[in-house]
């Protein structure tokens, strides 16, 4: 009867391991919704078309009360050359939690940037894929957070002859 039982037992568990890797029954997780990101990144590519500035616009509406230059990039990069006056908030590290402090109010004008925009500076702004820029993954989760007031710089510049005012966090003592 033992035999039997711990064959009966052993035959389950096979089973059982079967089914987990079986790609037609993949294990859920109500915590990751792709089709929700991918319903609202369509959104959100909607809403950027009239939402990408020239660099002459993103300097003056930098410039205006109630708007906040975010910075996406790592700290470590941001450190090595940013716009003067943007915050940063590492893409890995936007939560429901940190935006309310950041960017308590969702009608805040907040105008992006990122690796992509920038050229001749691999150190600071390293290349990404255009399908995998900064830029893209910023506005929407922005959008999915539910902020609507987002601008992002268009072009490519060089920040040798750009008129952005890019400058490194000052070394601490």
């Amino acid at each position: 009867m033992k035999p039997f039982a711990l064959a009966v037992a052993f035959s389950l568990a096979v089973q059982t391991l079967g089914s987990a890797a079986d790609p037609k029954t993949p294990a859920t997780n109500p915590a990751i919704d792709m089709e929700g990101y991918l319903r609202v990144s369509r959104e959100a590519a909607k809403h950027r078309e009239t939402r990408r500035l020239s660099e002459e616009d993103f300097i003056r509406m930098s410039a205006e009360a109630g708007t906040l230059v975010l910075d996406a990039r790592s700290k470590e990069k941001y450190d090595l050359l940013h716009v003067r006056g943007a915050i940063n908030l590492s893409f890995p590290d936007i939560t429901i939690d940190s935006l309310k402090t950041a960017i308590p109010d969702k009608e805040t004008r907040v105008l992006i940037y990122c690796n992509n925009n920038f050229k001749n500076a691999e150190a600071p702004f390293p290349s990404k894929l255009p399908t995998a820029s900064l830029n893209l993954s910023t506005y929407i989760t922005l959008y999915s957070y539910g902020y609507r007031n987002i601008y992002e710089l268009a072009p490519r510049v060089d920040p040798k002859t750009s008129k952005l005012p890019l400058e490194p966090t000052p070394a601490r003592r």
